[in-house]
């Protein structure tokens, strides 16, 4: 059934030939999610060669959440960038994504958020992921990540005043949210991350804009043109909302890329958008982490 899925996102090819074609790109397949339906074809590999990686858990309000880290293999202490998954949680992509903050020279920290509801890579929709994730409190995120940060303060690697945050897609909405919580992070990046989400008792009180004005940490934030779930007007609105209480922000939108545009093993890739968002966000790291 997974090959099936595997091989759809190449309705010209056999399964044979796909999976061969994956093969000879040096792409393991394995730990993407189930529930994005295909793979664009344009994955990118990070290989660990200068780094060390590692597994583990932090204790979070009595549960021990899984984690994952790099950093590069040189003896030193290093910046910390914590990155928020996406909705599909810390499948490979996202772990990728950690790899390529460690080949920059941070110590890059990743952690499962629905590792309690375990997890939803093996989930076959959208619907079913969702049922998870959206259940999941605000509350209880915002704690995972004061552990991570906790976590990350105490790593023998780590500069422990030196922490920033990015987040892709719910994990974009997280760092927002984050941001607003916790300002000792020196810098954050959101990608794509929803402005103003659903409210829900027990699940979420308050979305981004409406903790705006608490956001003081340097903020980016990178957006598609074509995200059909987060209108331009709401990203405006809260680039200036951050600005009107004397934060600083810097809000790009991308004419033309849809949601997800980052996301290299789905069909929403734009590599153009991709590129240059990197590039943006690594600078924006840069000059309020690292220095």
């Amino acid at each position: 059934m997974v090959e099936d899925w595997l091989a759809n996102a190449y309705k010209d090819m056999s399964r044979r030939q796909f999976l061969a074609r994956m093969s000879a790109t040096g792409i393991n397949l394995a730990g993407f999610a189930l529930a994005s339906n295909s793979v664009a074809g344009e994955v990118i590999a990070t290989s660990t060669q200068g780094l060390i990686t590692a597994e583990g858990k932090v204790m979070s309000e009595a549960f021990q959440v899984p984690l994952y880290e790099a950093r590069p293999s040189d003896a030193g202490k290093y910046p910390v960038v914590l990155v928020i998954p996406e909705i599909f949680g810390m499948h490979e992509h996202i772990k990728d994504v950690t790899r390529r903050f460690a080949k920059e020279g941070f110590l890059s920290i990743t952690f499962e958020p629905y590792a309690r509801e375990g997890g939803v890579l093996h989930l076959p929709d959208i619907p079913s992921v969702r049922k998870i994730v959206d259940s999941v409190p605000d509350k209880r995120v915002m704690a995972d990540l004061d552990a991570l940060a906790a976590y990350a303060k105490q790593h023998p690697a780590a500069r422990p005043d030196r922490i920033g945050v990015t987040g892709f897609c719910r994990g974009g909405m997280y760092t927002l949210l984050y941001t607003a919580h916790n300002p000792e992070l020196k810098a954050a990046v959101a990608w794509y991350g929803q402005i103003k989400p659903e409210k829900k008792p027990g699940i979420r009180t308050a979305g981004p804009l409406d903790v705006a004005g608490h956001i003081k940490t340097p903020l980016l934030g990178l957006y598609g043109g074509e995200d059909m779930g987060i209108p331009v007007d709401d990203v405006k609105e809260m680039e200036a909302a951050v600005k009107a209480n004397g934060g600083t922000a810097e809000f790009v939108i991308y004419p033309g890329a849809p949601h997800a545009f980052f996301a290299d093993y789905r069909p929403s890739y734009r590599s153009d958008a991709a590129k240059d968002a990197w590039n943006r966000c690594l600078a924006w790291l840069s000059k309020y982490v690292k220095k």
